[in-house]
């Protein structure tokens, strides 16, 4: 009994070096469940181990979806096929041109989205939240170059891992480089405040913290 012990505890901590077993936690040791993470416990999305709140991400590319990962899982996988680990800076766009008439031609129905440059699709895709979450519309060519041709730090945007928050709501609008797991952050968060149908004030909160947080360790350009 002591040696299938010994040999189940070596055998989980091999598989803990190469992380690469998911549903590890729930694996029986010396005939005993694994208690389930506690409810503030996340978990990598790639091996199932346990990670601390503030961990790693990568962006999976083909479905444009952010991936926890623990520092393992982030070593192995970043640059591999799919996934690119996300951007790390954060620019605080003092002063950006953009007229009325060319927020107009992205066709986005409120003022509040995100715009990042896909490898994928080959083009800038806009993302703006909803209710449901992030609702993704492709910009045409001429639009975008537009826009870069009239803030060229935008020619800087790295494709994929970053993106450019548009806050047009707000008095001044807010403009914001940022890696893209925040950009998909500020999508999950208004999803996660909206009330009844118009959204309700919990909304406006909720984005007015995000983006205080974020100017809280931006740089500015």
């Amino acid at each position: 009994m002591t040696q299938r012990l010994d040999d189940a505890i070596a055998a989980r901590r091999r598989a803990e070096l190469v992380s690469g077993l998911r549903g590890l936690a729930s694996r029986p040791i010396g005939g005993r469940e694994q208690p389930p993470p506690a409810p503030d416990v996340e978990l990598c999305d790639l091996c199932g181990m346990t990670i601390p709140l503030d961990h790693r991400h990568l962006l999976q590319l083909t479905e444009r979806r952010i991936v926890c990962s623990c520092e393992a899982c982030w070593a192995m996988r970043a640059g591999e096929g799919d996934y690119r680990p996300v951007g790390s800076r954060t620019v605080w766009v003092s002063e950006l041109d953009l007229p009325d008439d060319l927020w107009a031609s992205f066709q986005i129905p409120i003022g509040l989205a995100f715009f990042m440059d896909s490898t994928v699709t080959g083009c800038v895709v806009a993302m703006y939240p909803s209710p449901a979450g992030a609702t993704e519309s492709e910009l045409h060519f001429e639009s975008w170059s537009r826009m870069v041709s009239l803030n060229p730090v935008l020619a800087e945007l790295e494709p994929d891992i970053e993106g450019l928050i548009v806050n047009r709501l707000a008095d001044p609008p807010a403009y914001v480089i940022a890696p893209i797991d925040r950009c998909y952050e500020l999508t999950g968060t208004i999803k996660a405040a909206w009330e009844g149908i118009s959204g309700g004030a919990a909304v406006e909160q909720a984005v007015d913290g995000f983006f205080s947080r974020l100017r809280s360790g931006a740089e500015v350009a």
